[in-house]
């Protein structure tokens, strides 16, 4: 039987702040997207320096709102990178458009490889979704000069990356709309929901209506008197966030920086002790010193050595209490995906049965780090 999990993957804090912001929302009798929901739509609108931004029901539903906004649908192909969450690839396939997969830069880089990416457009393209691998920013200078030459929509994958810039902007902000996601792992957790952000005012409307089955009012609207009825003016989804959840966020919110800084402190150790050593490497190790772009350090992800056995270190780490995962799993090798992929990824295969997650949460104490590396290198780093 393995031993404890001395160190999770991951970690929630729950402290009396959050408690009274949730039991303050329940006991205001109203539940459903209501005066919370706009007051964190704002707030977070402010903090990332958006136009408009629109409380959802997690990542995935920011995902297909934002595809079904700028037009894709069947007949359509949407480029993506397949080291991702395959959440990405099901928001293009409920379009009714096709996902295709591109590549990755490599070990030093995670990120989508812009070059690999322009060789998949064909004439059907119409979108590209862009993901912040782990929070660190993509190559978007490059991404949008190529998306404007081809005529083409740029939607921000930006699951990871909540509080990261580049140029001093923040990542969401560059695209057509952003997408980030709220789940219990995330940095900014609310056990669900998401938000999805745009600077397109058209395309703001276009996404308030489809994210409440096309009504043109809501049920707060209608509960204060500010309207009485309701037109549907096209057929919508219920994708909306709950006034509980709006007021976790607002909380949430308030502490993001101080847990991406924390977060950054523990990854700049794990690079500092395991990058380089036995063939050990720390993608975006390059990009993680002191001084570098502000970034949400989502995940810690190490690159094993090669022929190293992956799943038999990750069981005697967790013998020793130290949970780990794999981020990811490439979408095009799942079998709802394989029949359909027919690109060559020789940069996302040759990682993929070398990637594992190391633990990674604001609170991680330096003893907890100190076990996860020891471990780390007496198995692998030998």
């Amino acid at each position: 039987m393995s031993a404890p999990v001395r160190v999770p993957l991951s970690d929630l804090h729950v402290d009396e702040e959050l408690l009274e912001a949730a039991s303050e929302a329940i006991a205001s009798g109203w539940w459903s997207m209501g005066p919370r929901v706009e007051s964190f739509e704002r707030a977070f609108a402010e903090y990332i320096g958006s136009a408009h931004a629109l409380a959802v029901a997690n990542g995935t539903a920011a995902l297909h709102l934002a595809l079904l906004g700028v037009g894709c649908g069947p007949g359509d192909e949407v480029v993506l990178p397949s080291l991702n969450f395959v959440a990405a690839a099901n928001a293009v396939h409920h379009t009714g458009a096709l996902p295709v997969f591109c590549d990755v830069l490599g070990d030093g880089d995670l990120n989508l490889d812009v070059y690999d990416l322009e060789r998949a457009l064909t004439p059907r393209t119409k979108a590209i979704v862009a993901l912040h691998y782990g929070g660190y920013p993509c190559d978007m200078e490059s991404l949008l000069e190529l998306a404007r030459g081809r005529g083409l929509a740029v939607v921000e994958d930006a699951a990871h990356a909540p509080g990261s810039c580049l140029g001093g902007r923040f990542c969401g902000t560059f695209g057509a709309a952003g997408c980030f996601s709220f789940f219990s792992n995330k940095n900014m957790p609310l056990g669900e929901g998401g938000m999805l952000v745009t600077n397109d005012d058209v395309l703001a409307e276009r996404f308030r209506l489809l994210r409440s089955h096309g009504m043109t009012t809501l049920t707060w609207d209608r509960h204060r008197g500010h309207a009485h009825s309701y037109d549907v003016v096209l057929p919508g989804f219920n994708y909306r966030l709950d006034e509980i959840r709006a007021a976790i966020g607002i909380v949430q919110l308030g502490r993001l920086q101080e847990e991406n800084e924390a977060r950054g402190r523990a990854v700049r150790r794990y690079v500092r002790e395991l990058h380089g050593k036995g063939g050990l490497t720390v993608p975006f190790a390059e990009r993680i010193g002191e001084g570098q772009e502000r970034c949400a350090h989502h995940l810690a992800v190490l690159l094993l050595a090669p022929g190293t056995e992956r799943e038999a270190l990750r069981a005697e780490l967790r013998e020793r209490g130290i949970q780990t995962s794999v981020h990811y799993p490439p979408i095009h090798a799942f079998t709802a995906y394989a029949s359909r992929s027919t690109r060559v990824l020789p940069k996302t295969e040759a990682l993929a049965e070398r990637l594992v997650t190391l633990p990674l949460f604001g609170r991680m104490s330096e003893e907890q780090l100190g076990h996860v590396i020891d471990s780390v290198l007496s198995l692998a780093g030998r």
